[in-house]
C-alpha cells in the first residue's frame, strides 16, 4: 500500500510539474494534477471492462487452435 501511495503521490508531482512547465502557469498545473488521476482511474474502470469482454470473446478462439493443433 506504501508503494501505490507513493506512486500516486509521484504521479500527481509530475502532472503538475509538466503542465505548469508548458503553460507556466501553476494554478492550471495543480488543477490539472487534481483532474487528471479522477478522470484516468474512471477510464481505467472501462478499459478493464472491454478487456474482459475482449478476452471473453477470444478464449473460445483460443481454445479451438489448441484443439486443431493437438
Amino acid at each position: 500500500m506504501v508503494k501505490t501511495f507513493s506512486f500516486g503521490i509521484m504521479h500527481i508531482s509530475v502532472a503538475f510539474l509538466v503542465v505548469w512547465a508548458m503553460t507556466g502557469d501553476w494554478r492550471i498545473g495543480g488543477a490539472t494534477a487534481l483532474v487528471e488521476p479522477c478522470v484516468n482511474t474512471v477510464a481505467y474502470h472501462f478499459h478493464e471492462k472491454i478487456w474482459k469482454r475482449w478476452q471473453r470473446r477470444r478464449a473460445p478462439r483460443e481454445e479451438e487452435t489448441a484443439a486443431l493443433a493437438a
